[in-house]
């Protein structure tokens, strides 16, 4: 009888505590929002006016998307989510829409997004026709008792979910599709972007080498972290090739203890480094501060090992760290003010 009545008590407290934070009133004056659109040798010399322009419109609208979420006293999760999408509909960047074509001449797009106050996450890898692969990861999380699915698995439980299911055609952008021919005439993998030209003297990308992938880190009204990254993955890549975009840990990680980061770069670095994690655990475990901590990561540990790209980062008290070893990286970051500030060069 005993054992009942205190069974009885824990789910009541269990609950009052639920519905105390489902009624909470959010600070909003607390909330920050970061997003990127991949690193890279960009550089002001590689960038048309018009081009450097469309970036920085997507980039606010980004933004702007995750911001009125969080103003209005919405979660983390949400507005990661809310701004990967218009990246993700966006022919300019390498994920969704403007995902790059691998080697048999198909987009494979990989996501993953991870919730920092109960440390879910979920992720999709390989999937090739779910128009918002950010959106698919997120009911692996909540829908499933598994973290991440691949290929043909993965769209099934897409089509389970009513997602918004395409014709692979819908991936299809002509500078991608030449982007490919490109890379098949020097038979070698690209990293998303190539200021090189094609066979009929055309530059296919105007801003130089760039690592593909979106990601967006936020943290709350309610003082809670979340992160999420997206992409399309190297161009004439094989062999069903994954990056660290949706390995948890590497391209992606969130606890409201440390911090939320989602990363950017050459993938088999950031998997072998767990990138991702590596900088919420030096944060944890030694007591250092966003910054030194993705510093010690980015501009360290993964320029030793030959590793390029960048992350950018939010801690529990809303401090920034955008980190970068490459020429330029498409950042920006808007806080509880409403200014977007869009950054892309060094």
């Amino acid at each position: 009888m005993r054992k009942l009545v205190f069974l009885f008590l824990l789910g009541y407290f269990s609950m009052e505590v639920l519905t105390a934070q489902s009624i909470a009133k959010p600070d909003v004056s607390k909330i920050v929002l970061v997003v990127h659109g991949g690193a890279g040798t960009i550089t002001r010399q590689n960038m048309t006016p018009e081009k450097e322009k469309a970036y920085t419109e997507v980039l606010q609208q980004a933004l702007q998307a995750g911001y009125t979420i969080l103003k209005k006293g919405g979660t983390s999760m949400d507005a990661v989510e809310a701004s990967i999408r218009i990246m993700e509909d966006s022919p300019l960047f390498n994920a969704g829409k403007g995902a790059v074509f691998t080697h048999e001449g198909k987009n494979e797009l990989d996501a993953s997004i991870m919730d920092g106050r109960t440390l879910k996450a979920g992720a999709v890898a390989g999937v090739k026709s779910v128009r918002n692969p950010i959106t698919l990861a997120r009911k692996v999380m909540e829908n499933s008792e598994h973290v991440m699915l691949t290929g043909e698995g993965a769209e099934q439980f897409a089509k389970e979910q009513k997602l918004e299911i395409v014709d692979p055609s819908y991936f299809y952008t002509e500078a991608r599709w030449k982007q490919l021919q490109q890379a098949k005439e020097g038979e070698k993998i690209q990293l998303d972007h190539s200021g090189d030209k094609g066979s009929n003297n055309e530059k296919i990308f105007t801003e130089g080498k760039k690592f593909g992938t979106v990601g967006a880190v936020a943290l709350d009204g309610y003082g809670n972290l979340a992160a999420a990254t997206s992409t399309g993955g190297m161009t004439n890549k094989r062999w069903n090739r994954v990056g660290d975009a949706p390995i948890i840990g590497a391209g992606t990680y969130a606890n409201n203890k440390t911090c939320a980061v989602s990363a950017t770069g050459h993938g088999e670095f950031f998997i072998r480094s767990v990138v991702a994690y590596d900088i919420s655990a030096l944060m944890e475990y030694k007591g250092i501060s966003l910054q030194k901590a993705a510093d010690e990561v980015v501009m360290k540990k993964l320029v030793e090992r030959g590793g390029e790209g960048g992350i950018i980062a939010v801690d529990a008290k809303g401090n920034i760290a955008m980190p970068f070893n490459s020429e330029g990286m498409y950042r920006g970051f808007i806080k509880a003010a409403g200014t977007p500030s869009v950054l892309i060069y060094k």
